[in-house]
Order: C-alpha cells, then sequence, then structure tokens
C-alpha cells in the first residue's frame, strides 16, 4: 500500500498529461477558464495545456500526501518533503511560466538531493542511510553495506543525468512516459541486481552454527 501511495502522484500525473493530451484545445480552454490566474497572461495555449494540468495535478496530490501524513500523525520522509519542495517550486515555475522544463527538472532534482544525502550522511556523519533502512531484515559485513551505498549513489546520479538527457532530446510526451515507465523499470532491474550481489552474503549469513564448527574442525 505505501508502495502505492508513493507513486500516486506520478501515475496521477501521467493519467492526466495522457488524457488531456487527446484533446489539448478543450484542456487548454479548461485550464484557462479555471486556472487562468495561475498563469502569466491569463491564457493557456494548446500546446502547454497538456503538461500544466498534469502539473496542477502532481502539485495537489504531493500536498494531499503530505498533509494525510500529518493528519493521521504519522511520519513524514525527507524524501517526501524534498518532493513536495522541489514540486512546487518548479511546477509553479512550469505553470507561470508556461514551460514544462522546470517541471521536467523535478525528478533529476530528486535523485541527486538523494544522491547527496547518501554520500553527505557517509562522509560527514558516519551514518548508511542503505544500512539505517534495510539492516534490520539483512545482516552484511560493514565493506558490503558501504558499496551498497556507493551504489546507490551512483545510479540516483546516473537517473538525475538519464532523466534530463531524455527531457531536452524527446518529445514531452515521450518523457512523461519515460518518467513513469522507464524510471520505474530501471529502479527494478538496479534492484534486482543488488539482490544478486547480495545473495552470496545473505547466504553466508544464513548458514547454521553447527555447520561452521562442524567445518573449522
Amino acid at each position: 500500500m505505501k508502495i502505492l501511495l508513493d507513486f500516486l502522484p506520478l501515475i496521477l500525473f501521467f493519467a492526466t498529461f495522457k488524457f488531456t493530451e487527446g484533446s489539448a484545445d478543450a484542456a487548454a480552454a479548461f485550464a484557462t477558464q479555471h486556472f487562468g490566474f495561475l498563469v502569466q497572461g491569463g491564457v493557456v495555449g494548446a500546446k502547454e495545456a497538456p503538461v500544466l494540468l498534469a502539473t496542477l495535478v502532481v502539485i495537489a496530490a504531493t500536498l494531499t500526501q503530505v498533509l494525510v501524513l500529518k493528519v493521521l500523525r504519522r511520519k513524514v520522509d525527507t524524501m517526501l518533503w524534498v518532493s513536495l519542495l522541489l514540486v512546487v517550486v518548479l511546477g509553479g515555475a512550469t505553470v507561470w511560466f508556461h514551460n514544462e522544463t522546470f517541471i521536467k527538472w523535478k525528478p533529476s532534482g530528486l535523485y541527486w538531493a538523494m544522491a547527496l544525502g547518501f554520500w553527505i550522511s557517509v562522509r560527514f556523519f558516519n551514518k548508511n542511510l542503505i544500512q539505517g533502512m534495510m539492516g534490520k531484515d539483512l545482516v552484511l559485513p560493514d565493506l558490503v553495506w558501504l558499496r551498497l551505498n556507493r551504489a546507490w549513489i551512483v545510479f540516483f546520479a546516473f537517473m538525475g543525468v538519464l532523466n534530463l538527457a531524455v527531457a531536452y532530446n524527446f518529445s514531452t510526451s515521450t518523457w512523461a512516459s519515460f518518467k513513469v515507465f522507464g524510471t520505474t523499470g530501471l529502479i527494478f532491474l538496479f534492484t534486482i541486481a543488488q539482490g544478486f550481489y547480495l545473495s552470496p552474503h545473505l547466504k553466508d549469513e544464513a548458514k547454521p552454527k553447527d555447520a561452521v564448527e562442524d567445518g573449522a574442525q
């Protein structure tokens, strides 16, 4: 359920964009009538209407996520706060300036913030965030935890660059599809690769104590 809630703003962004993309003129008229006061000049064109409406939806969805967690008195993760800040600032700029470039920077900003957070925590506070998240379920050597943390830093840095490469070299429609399916698929594949890397260490930890002692004799 938590995973679904985490992906909900992304799903709503994609669904809104694709729905309005097929009727851009109607979307432009709707956006101008109801949200013209948020846009510089007060008029939304057919070209920018789909991404503008999708951006407004993702801002509302992310704000709702935070408010619901607060009402339920549950912890709001740091990354959700960062995501909210980025989507409000960059999404707001996209809406006001009629410029989809700003919202396209949002995923890269989030990926790089996560990479930076993982690096700063280890470098300056000697705290491995990956170990903090997974350490309750897995027992691994410190060196493996360090390598795993570095792998996620490199992966998130790469994802930030890849997002911009797609954003600047392909259409907005292609970028929106990549944002949902491409990034999700890459994260899934990276997680699978991580599992293969960890499996030998997990097997070592899973050996019965008696078997280890017999082998020592």
